[in-house]
């Protein structure tokens, strides 16, 4: 979510997403093509090489969004992971180029990943991309409806005509912002395609068609992870537009708005809300949703396997260890 004090330290940054954006294309395409080259016989050295290619790219990719996260977005969260991430996608395809074939899977994941996201984030040359207006519209009527059923009743109003200083082709174009006339001033509130949970869903969803199970077990894991991350993500949205839009967080004002760098004090309750509740709650969200997809689809297991070997440097037999407990595996569809 955008609240209308989101967006003005590009000025002094840039904008990042102008490289990104073509970047992740390129990105996304030499991912995919690390995992077709990885299941056809005889060119798996050359997926090991088009994979290490990728994971570079890709921690330069997220090198050039860490001042996005940390500076425009202010997210513990996500700044935190973006830095992370560049190292760790370097790793990833040092390991690769040694010969950890396992990574080849992961590689595989992140392409199907990108393809699912990229289109309603980074869709090239559509002025108004008819895919993110719909989830993005879509979302926010549905939030609209929630609040109304707890009696929170903001305006819901495209962002254009209530907020200074965005572009015209931004998310602000949509019929995605609330406005709350109340407090010192109004509160302006913008669900963008990251309040739509389709980053969440393409995450795990693409973890689930990566791995090698049959198609019956993926699509029931499916059915299982999209509809949990979409409701979850109202849920979220509902939370944040009370807490923020009502002014319910005022807590330690002082410290806060030292520590997200804003005079405002009216935005401690969104950065407490959001930055800091949210983010850490949506995180262990998908610990508890992986669990569930573990339990009809273990060979996912491959791949948390690797992650966890990526993160702590210990081998793990996760699959062992999960095979003596309640879950799927005996291959069957």
């Amino acid at each position: 979510m955008v609240v209308d004090g989101a967006v003005t330290l590009t000025t002094f940054v840039g904008d990042p997403l102008v490289v990104a954006r073509p970047l992740s294309w390129v990105i996304v395409a030499l991912f995919l093509a690390t995992g077709l080259l990885s299941s056809r016989d005889g060119a798996r050295e050359r997926a090991r090489y088009v994979g290490v290619v990728a994971w570079g790219l890709f921690g330069l990719f997220w090198l050039v969004l860490v001042p996005h996260f940390v500076l425009v977005q202010k997210s513990i969260v996500e700044g935190i992971g973006s830095i992370a991430a560049v190292p760790l996608s370097l790793y990833v395809g040092y390991l690769l180029w040694n010969g950890r074939d396992s990574l080849l899977t992961l590689s595989k994941a992140v392409g199907f990943m990108g393809i699912i996201y990229l289109p309603f984030a980074y869709l090239p040359l559509v002025e108004s991309n008819p895919l993110r207006k719909f989830m993005i519209e879509t979302v926010a009527a549905q939030t609209d409806f929630l609040l109304s059923l707890i009696g929170v009743d903001p305006q819901l109003v495209v962002g254009t005509s209530v907020v200074d200083g965005v572009s015209a082709s931004s998310d602000y174009q949509y019929l995605s912002t609330f406005y709350f006339p109340g407090g010192e001033r109004p509160i302006t509130y913008t669900i963008i395609v990251a309040c739509t949970g389709v980053g969440s869903i393409a995450i795990l969803a693409g973890a689930i068609l990566a791995v090698e199970a049959p198609m019956r077990r993926k699509a029931r894991a499916l059915a299982v992870t999209v509809p949990v991350i979409y409701v979850l993500n109202l849920v979220r949205n509902v939370f944040i537009a009370t807490m923020f839009g009502q002014q319910r967080m005022q807590w330690f004002v002082g410290m806060f708005t030292g520590l997200f760098g804003t005079s405002d004090p009216q935005m401690v309750s969104y950065y407490i809300a959001d930055r800091l509740l949210a983010q850490f709650g949506s995180v262990i969200a998908l610990v508890g949703i992986t669990w569930l997809i573990v339990r009809e689809l273990p060979e996912i297991l491959s791949l948390i396997e690797d992650v966890a070997y990526l993160i702590t440097g210990t081998e793990y037999d996760l699959q062992t260890e999960f095979g003596n407990a309640d879950v799927r595996t005996d291959g069957g569809d």
